[in-house]
């Protein structure tokens, strides 16, 4: 039994807590849920053992939810979504959740296709599930003594119940910032992703889910993706998908298949992109160039970029009225959020024939160019250059 001053118990108790995080990032979610990587036998099994320990989880019942989070996400069908059923449930009961849904048998057997199932994981694992805890409960007694040991031990139980399954899943689809314009309502809480293992990139894993890196931005820090790089240069661990990264070939007077390519595979950053680079900026010139505007309006227009931005999501009544006049108030903000709409139409007919597709995309660069708006036509002359890099 360990006699240790009051500092390195809370040490002792980060760290377990941590390797949890780590665990339930790399095997469960980046490993197991999306196949982003793949990881050496003995490294999963040890995950395996101590997500068992510390946890309980089943793997299979853990990925088919998370599967089918993603395929009917934000949808009454979605297994806890805090737009359907409320943020304080989602935040402060998602292990609730978490459990209802793994009584649903067609969800396990639909979403939970090619999660571990050999001998330990059918006769320990999976039937003995409690029984890891209660090893762990004994191991913190032991060497903590029964007063720290037990606290540790019930941080540890509370720790992805409420980190993962109540702020992630809760928070995660409520507050904080977007990187990509998605249907759905994932948000980024915070640019470094250090405390819950990089899952607080939460809209960047959304647009890109099956990545095995989460963060997108030069700012941003996805420690999971660190640790898993780590594995990689050890070889226990092979990367199979980041997110599509682009080159620009300068000088290029016309589209062609790479820049279809590139287009189509990076539509949600080119989408956020178009917004922050050329809404705005029209929005700006306009605000200024029109002195004849009165302070509402100018409010109007100022706020049209974040309500366009919001769009992906749906508008209400008031908000989509308030864009409108926006639009109608200056013709060529309108006339560039005109060209957002028909660009991303391109790839919404992405299984479109090849040939029409490009020759859409080069009639939509030559429309941009001629419009008269500056920062249309340079975002079209960027466009034409785009081609996928191998990273």
């Amino acid at each position: 039994m360990a006699d240790l001053p009051w500092w390195a118990y809370i040490l002792a108790a980060a760290v377990l807590t941590h390797c949890t995080i780590a665990a339930v990032t790399i095997f469960l979610h980046r490993h197991q849920a999306h196949r982003a990587i793949s990881l050496h036998p003995l490294v999963s099994h040890v995950f395996r053992f101590w997500l068992w320990l510390t946890t309980g989880i089943v793997t299979r019942e853990w990925v088919a939810i998370h599967r089918k989070h993603h395929a009917r996400v934000e949808t009454p069908h979605d297994p806890h979504s805090p737009q359907v059923v409320g943020i304080q449930r989602v935040l402060f009961g998602g292990i609730f959740l978490y459990q209802r849904e793994a009584r649903n048998k067609t969800t396990l057997e639909e979403y939970g296709v090619g999660t571990p199932n050999d001998w330990i994981e059918r006769n320990c694992y999976a039937r003995f599930r409690n029984l890891g805890i209660l090893l762990m409960l004994l191991v913190d007694v032991f060497v903590f003594g029964p007063g720290a040991g037990l606290l540790i031990w019930v941080v540890q139980m509370l720790w992805i119940p409420f980190w993962a399954a109540g702020v992630i899943n809760g928070l995660g689809h409520w507050w904080g910032y977007r990187n990509y314009e998605l249907p759905d309502a994932s948000h980024n809480l915070t640019p470094w992703g250090l405390f819950i293992g990089g899952e607080e990139l939460h809209n960047n894993h959304h647009a890109f889910a099956a990545s095995a890196k989460f963060a997108a931005r030069r700012f941003e820090i996805d420690l999971g993706w660190i640790y898993i790089c780590l594995l990689s240069s050890l070889r226990l661990a092979a990367i199979h998908k980041t997110p599509p990264a682009v080159i620009r070939r300068e000088g290029r007077l016309h589209c062609d298949t790479e820049t279809l390519r590139a287009v189509i595979a990076n539509r949600f950053d080119i989408t956020s992109r178009f917004t922050r680079e050329v809404l705005r900026k029209v929005c700006r010139e306009e605000t200024k160039r029109n002195r004849k505007l009165q302070s509402g309006q100018r409010l109007i227009l100022q706020r049209a970029v974040g309500l366009v931005q919001k769009e992906s999501r749906g508008l209400n009544i008031a908000a989509r009225r308030h864009l409108q006049t926006a639009l109608e108030l200056s013709p060529r903000l309108a006339a560039t959020y005109q060209a957002k709409i028909r660009l991303q139409a391109i790839w919404g007919r992405s299984t479109a024939n090849s040939d029409l597709l490009l020759q859409q995309l080069e009639d939509w660069c030559n429309r941009a160019e001629s419009s008269g708006i500056e920062a249309l036509r340079e975002f079209a002359f960027q466009l034409r250059g785009y081609r996928l890099i191998e990273i």
